[in-house]
């Protein structure tokens, strides 16, 4: 997996940059998530609009970036929507694939909003991904999302033959709870690898509130994320095994890294995830960046430690990969 040099590179503190885009977060966005109500029509508009512009304007750059849409129908009628992503100087392989699962609290963002994302990913590891674009909330309620994604899962693996341990599932927010989902599920072939970024998991948020009582999210409270996520899970109780997801006593995991900002609420979550992960026998590598941001990792212009974390993602998913040829040559 992670060699020592590169697990030992952590900073102790954040950068004055990112120290202060934390603060002005508080100052801002974290203002602004409490008088936008994301139940309305024109709050869900300001919402999604605000997230776009962020991430363009602090996003890492798209040139040389090749996107092909898919909008597709499976055998059994399921519909694929979604984007192969190719960045600059990636050659246009199917061999294998990164299989990206976007955040957004089930609600905001979209393949177009993490495109810049998604290309960094694809230079990084010289790898092309393929990007699902799932219904959202409030229009689309669950399941619809994670079958969205498994339907994703099934096109890859079969309509276009890439081999599941010949692809690395990767995600954020929201999308960290969607894939491992997807994984849990007893029919699933495991990828090589997983990539979690601030992953979500506990939706009744009580590991967030826990972590928010001592270090208060500087983007996001607690409250307002509920009300986000409850605009996709409304109607079904967070009971479900398909909400409350038992990654302790599930199958055991392919090797997986998870990355999260030591500063957000999420950091609760991250660290829960790793120690379930390990509970059920899989290899869990846990990054906590110091003074970090909620997905970080999306913003190279404003916050200079999401290159050293990218590129430990991008270390990651190649060690992965050739893993898994020699296993295979052997």
């Amino acid at each position: 997996m992670l060699n020592a040099e590169t697990a030992a590179a952590l900073p102790q503190r954040g950068s004055w940059r990112s120290r202060g885009a934390a603060a002005l977060s508080g100052l801002t966005l974290r203002q602004l998530s409490l008088v936008i109500p994301p139940g309305r029509q024109w709050g869900l508009w300001t919402s999604r609009q605000i997230v776009a512009r962020l991430m363009d304007t602090f996003g890492p750059s798209l040139a040389g970036t090749r996107v092909e849409p898919v909008d597709v129908r499976t055998p059994d009628g399921h519909r694929v929507k979604g984007e192969w992503v190719w960045g600059a100087g990636v050659p246009r392989d199917t061999s294998r694939a990164i299989y990206f699962v976007h955040g957004s609290g089930y609600v905001l963002c979209s393949t177009r909003t993490h495109r810049r994302l998604v290309s960094w990913l694809s230079r990084l590891t010289g790898v092309g991904v393929f990007s699902i674009d799932y219904r959202l909330a409030p229009r689309h309620r669950f399941p619809t999302a994670a079958d969205d994604v498994r339907h994703g899962w099934d096109w890859l693996t079969g309509h276009c033959g890439i081999a599941p341990d010949r692809i690395v599932l990767a995600g954020d927010s929201a999308g960290g709870h969607l894939g491992v989902d997807l994984l849990l599920q007893p029919d699933v072939r495991h990828p090589a690898g997983v990539v979690l970024m601030s992953p979500l998991v506990d939706l009744t948020f009580t590991l967030a509130r826990s972590r928010e009582r001592t270090r208060p999210d500087p983007t996001m409270r607690s409250h307002h994320a509920i009300r986000l996520v409850d605009l996709y899970c409304t109607g079904t109780e967070s009971a479900h095994p398909r909400l409350t997801l038992d990654v302790a006593g599930g199958r055991p995991l392919p090797p997986t890294l998870i990355q999260a900002g030591e500063a957000e609420m999420l950091a609760a979550d991250a660290i829960a995830l790793a120690e379930d992960l390990r509970a059920a026998g899989g290899r869990a590598h846990l990054q906590l960046w110091p003074d970090q941001v909620h997905v970080f990792q999306a913003l190279p212009r404003l916050i200079p430690e999401a290159v050293p974390a990218m590129r430990v993602v991008a270390a990651f998913v190649t060690d992965v990969l050739a893993d898994n040829a020699v296993e295979q040559a052997g």
